[in-house]
């Protein structure tokens, strides 16, 4: 009698390691699919904007107006951007590529209460989005933005219209350059201004 229900007991104590054994397979399995689900191309056109970044205006490139930092997040299938502005100024942001739309999807909210959603692609080299939002009396605006890979880093502008898109008028233009600490930044100016001038 215990002779059978020791054999018994080994006979599902194997189906139990079989079982498992084919769950942990099929879970592993499962966690590669999700891995590749964003491998495809189309998914790593934007990595170019992954990083910790100082944030400046363009025609004034001394002043850091913010500072951003955007992840791949979610199995590198969505960026996630953290804007944190020097006038206190914050903001969050989205971006995936809808495969099955075959369009970048980019959602943007702020501490101001503000959401904007664009839409779009790839153009000659830069992410092209656009979408609208509402002015302050209701009126419908049109919203575009423009990220470019530029030797400092990357290059964000914005245009606006409220005239159906007749006539565009400038939102903003940024320079994102990858951040530096502050104090290594100042050690290295001072060396710098106490090194001996070379002529190039």
């Amino acid at each position: 009698m215990s002779r059978i229900l020791k054999v018994g007991a080994i006979v599902l104590f194997s189906g139990f390691i079989a079982n498992d054994s084919a769950a942990h397979d099929s879970g592993a399995g499962a966690a590669d699919a999700r891995r590749a689900a964003c491998a495809a191309p189309n998914y790593r056109q934007f990595d170019f904007w992954i990083g910790d970044w100082d944030v400046f205006d363009v025609d004034n490139p001394a002043i850091k107006v913010a500072r951003v930092r955007v992840e791949a997040m979610l199995n590198q299938c969505v960026l996630h951007e953290t804007y944190e502005g020097s006038d206190g100024h914050q903001g969050q942001s989205f971006s995936i590529f809808d495969a099955s739309r075959q369009v970048w999807h980019q959602s943007w909210v702020t501490n101001d209460g503000q959401l904007l959603i664009v839409e779009g692609g790839m153009q000659a080299g830069a992410m092209i989005l656009n979408g609208a939002d509402r002015t302050a009396n209701g009126k419908e605006r049109r919203v575009r933005g423009i990220w470019k890979p530029v030797n400092e880093g990357v290059r964000e502008s914005a245009t606006r219209s409220t005239d159906g898109g007749v006539t565009w008028q400038p939102w903003f233009d940024l320079l994102f350059r990858r951040h530096q600490d502050e104090h290594r930044g100042a050690a290295e100016s001072g060396s710098r201004a106490n090194s001996p001038a070379r002529k190039s």
